[in-house]
């Protein structure tokens, strides 16, 4: 079973050097835990990400003028994650508003060649 994915989870991106916390905006009207549960629109940086820290990847292009910089040190740089594309495994027969609902198996591309994951879904009851 998956986990509805809400406010308060905890995302990874592979290049990442930190979690980040997952936020959806209460506008829906369904919650699990208390907690506003996540669609598939919710991916705008700042807004629904949360920086993963530092990125690492050489795509990301002050990432890799930091590393040329650096004589080609890697020299990770603060991360903004850019969102490319739609979330992938969503839970597409649970409808919010007419929206797929996000789960615990939902991952999402970065530009930057990062995959967006889910480490916990931020509550642990409400399954599909």
């Amino acid at each position: 079973m998956k986990l509805c994915l809400c406010t308060g989870a905890a995302l990874n991106c592979s290049f990442g050097s930190a979690p980040s916390i997952f936020s959806s905006l209460p506008t829906s009207g369904v919650m699990a835990e208390g907690h506003p549960a996540g669609i598939d629109t919710d991916l705008l940086p700042i807004l629904n990400l949360a920086s993963f820290g530092l990125c690492s990847s050489l795509r990301n292009p002050t990432v890799a003028s930091a590393t040329t910089a650096a004589m080609g040190t890697l020299t990770p740089m603060p991360c903004v994650p850019v969102p490319e594309g739609a979330w992938k495994s969503t839970a597409s027969k649970i409808q919010i508003r007419g929206r797929p609902a996000l789960a615990s198996s939902s991952t999402l591309a970065c530009a930057w060649d990062g995959r967006i994951s889910v480490q916990f879904a931020g509550q642990t009851s409400v399954t599909f």
